[in-house]
């Protein structure tokens, strides 16, 4: 006999229905059905027109908090944590000095099962229940992540064959074997992860490439982040047989076999005309990362500004990432105000908070191709949502309005924007607690 229980959590609310279409609802109410463990979300609304909808239900209070959907980071590095803080005045540098020698610490196994355990903490406690994962070259990077990260993640070891130090580098056969085996195992939770054209071989992303296809696993690369990025990989690929007459970045990972629908491209800040129709073509996703491409002022890498406008005139599918550690705080509230605030400085006001929390919730969920029952608060979805304290608001307030006070409540000092969530839950239960 199947049971059925009812949750009903009294809240204030901010649910989307599109990229510009949020609704903040004032003393509002989400119930849950959980029947058979399963708990997906009922209904959302006014509580008033609720709270007598079910005979029995569990009674939750939170009025004095805003309850959203939880959140999804589409490009991060779990094991660049601790080097997300440190200088950044040139990309190529930055992994050569801090970032590569902290990833080979991952090489001890008891160091990268309890650093997972760890970030699986810091990932709830910032609401963020998916993504896009960069592991180091250790395979078991990929399964002590996916054991331990609570959520809907891919994640992926990066290949390093070439122009990498002697301590970080692998074989192109034990690259190969390493994307079979992983792929085989995960399917569709495993991804492909070259760590860009200038360290991986591109017979060797061709070939990993065909198993991460036929396992129907992901792909995720770095594309067009700097212009010196750029330079190099085309000089390197300039004089390697099969490229030398190749004409950008992106038709590098083209010939290499990379493009493609289950395919993101983490950046893609600096592309042409002829790499935007390619990456239209094959349906490859960006993952845009506002806070680490910022200004170094702003602890970012100072890449550039991201032109989302003309990739969505493309036709191009992207959501938002904190690109943890080039990033250089976990949380995704953190990444929305950055996107919004660099926009608004170049006077692009079309970047709302609300268009921030579509790409950080629906838009990803899509990527991930798990938006039929996720990343929303739609009635049916997975009952994943996150709470956080309320600040001051009437009840006319639209969500554009309440959304910018919620990112921005408090946080002269941005580092408290990773410490903003009050609880997590996944799946209809409470993952993470501030109390």
């Amino acid at each position: 006999m199947q049971q059925t229980n009812y949750q009903l959590y009294r809240s204030n609310i901010i649910t989307l229905k599109g990229e510009e279409k949020g609704q903040f609802i004032k003393d509002g109410a989400l119930i849950v059905k959980t029947m058979n463990n399963k708990s997906k979300i009922y209904k959302v609304g006014k509580y008033s027109d609720l709270k007598n909808i079910c005979k029995n239900y569990e009674y939750f209070d939170f009025s004095d908090y805003i309850l959203l959907p939880a959140l999804y980071d589409m490009h991060f590095h779990w094991v660049q944590d601790d080097v997300r803080l440190m200088p950044k005045e040139n990309l190529l540098d930055w992994l050569k000095n801090y970032t590569w020698p902290y990833e080979h610490k991952y090489r001890d196994k008891n160091f990268s099962k309890t650093k997972s355990k760890i970030f699986s903490q810091e990932l709830a406690s910032v609401g963020t229940i998916g993504g896009g994962c960069y592991g180091s070259i250790h395979g078991h990077t990929v399964d002590h992540a996916l054991k331990n990260f609570k959520g809907d993640f891919i994640v992926g070891n990066v290949l390093m064959t070439m122009n990498s130090p002697d301590y970080l580098i692998q074989s192109k056969k034990s690259a190969v074997n390493l994307v079979n085996k992983k792929s085989t195992k995960y399917s569709h939770n495993y991804a492909l992860t070259p760590r860009f054209a200038i360290t991986t071989h591109p017979e060797v992303m061709k070939e990993s490439a065909s198993f991460a296809k036929a396992n129907k696993s992901f792909i995720q690369t770095h594309l067009a982040e700097t212009p010196g990025e750029i330079e190099f990989v085309m000089d390197i690929y300039s004089k390697l047989k099969g490229f030398e007459k190749v004409k950008s970045y992106t038709e590098v990972y083209k010939k290499s076999g990379l493009l493609g629908p289950r395919t993101i491209m983490g950046h893609g800040i600096y592309l042409n005309d002829d790499e935007l129709e390619m990456i239209r073509k094959s349906k490859t996703k960006i993952a845009h990362c506002p806070s680490s491409n910022a200004p170094t002022k702003e602890l970012g890498l100072g890449s550039g500004l991201f032109d989302f406008k003309r990739i969505e005139k493309a036709s191009i599918d992207w959501a938002l990432a904190s690109d943890i550690g080039g990033g250089p705080y976990l949380s995704m509230f953190d990444v929305m105000d950055s996107f919004v605030r660099q926009n608004h400085k170049k006077k692009n006001y079309e970047a709302s908070y609300t268009k921030a929390l579509y790409r950080s919730t629906i838009s990803a969920a899509k990527m991930l191709n798990i938006s039929k029952n996720s990343g929303s608060l739609d009635s049916g979805k997975r009952a994943n949502f996150i709470f956080i304290e309320a600040p001051k608001f009437k009840s006319a307030d639209k969500c554009e309005d309440v959304l910018k006070r919620v990112i921005k409540k408090g946080l002269k000092n941005r580092a408290n924007h990773d410490k903003s969530i009050f609880k997590t839950f996944l799946d209809g239960k409470e993952i993470y607690s501030a109390t």
